[in-house]
């Protein structure tokens, strides 16, 4: 496993950005080099090391760098938290579509075509519009759109291995559907449950970011990607860097985690390594 781990370049390369993104979204205090949020009209839309800002300012004077930092920490949270609704709540219903079929799996499997049945972007904002804009409303926008990824995902994997002879074995023991699904399918799913997770991550960056950027998500002036591509968009004439160095941040973090996510379904798929 070590060797797989080590040696699966897009896990490598992912497992780096990731980690870029995370530190920097922990220690933001320690590497902003200013304030995110204070003013100052004079220095307004300067580019990359004018007057000691090293990647410019914004519309309203405020450090550029900073903001991208402190964004990251909106990114980062949004992204896991809402992923973690969806994946916590698509893990449940997917383990008992899968293993208990019938009605329950019909009951279920409808839901999840109601929810797949509008894009993500449109549901999110739909949802986001009767909650109103905030960092809450957003994330269960998003962790409301992601829960039938997870869900029809676990249920395929669950009624993989529900025909295996430890599961049948457990089941003429007398074993309850509760045991056998918590002890020996959610083991099994688990796999598939962290490549989704991680690529989920990714997707939910950039529907926040999409929010942010028409302004249904974290209100200003805090600062998110979204929202910095979103205020230098009428400035792309004469300070393009405001919405680029927006937009590379949110590249790197989506990379980071679609890299990660693909190299823990390389090294985690027995399939690929019989």
């Amino acid at each position: 496993m070590t060797r797989r781990l080590t040696g699966s370049r897009p896990l490598m390369i992912g497992g780096v950005l990731v980690l870029l993104v995370i530190l920097t979204a922990l220690l933001a205090p320690l590497l902003a080099p200013q304030d995110p949020y204070v003013q100052d009209l004079a220095d307004r839309l300067l580019g990359p090391g004018e007057n000691g800002h090293l990647l410019g300012t914004d519309q309203f004077g405020r450090d550029l760098l900073s903001r991208l930092i402190y964004g990251a920490r909106v990114s980062l949270q949004a992204g896991v938290v809402a992923v973690a609704i969806g994946a916590g709540v698509g893990l449940v219903l997917g383990l008992f579509a899968g293993y208990l079929g019938g009605w329950v799996d019909m009951v279920i499997g409808r839901l999840f075509d109601i929810i797949l049945s509008f894009p993500t972007i449109l549901l999110a904002l739909a949802i986001v519009a009767v909650l109103g804009p905030s960092m809450v409303n957003m994330i269960i926008a998003i962790g409301v759109t992601t829960v039938p990824n997870y869900g029809r995902v676990l249920r395929g994997a669950v009624i993989a291995v529900k025909s295996r002879e430890f599961m049948q074995a457990s089941e003429a023991f007398g074993a309850t559907n509760a045991y056998v699904i918590t002890r020996h399918a959610m083991p099994n799913v688990l796999p598939s449950l962290i490549v989704t997770t991680s690529l989920g991550i990714a997707a939910a960056i950039l529907v926040e970011a999409t929010l942010s950027f028409l302004g249904l998500g974290v209100p200003p002036p805090t600062a998110t990607w979204g929202s910095v591509i979103n205020d230098g968009k009428q400035y792309l004439d004469i300070a393009p860097g405001i919405s680029t160095w927006a937009g590379l941040a949110i590249v790197v973090a989506v990379l980071g985690f679609s890299l990660l996510g693909d190299g823990l379904r390389d090294v985690l798929d027995p399939r690929l390594h019989k």
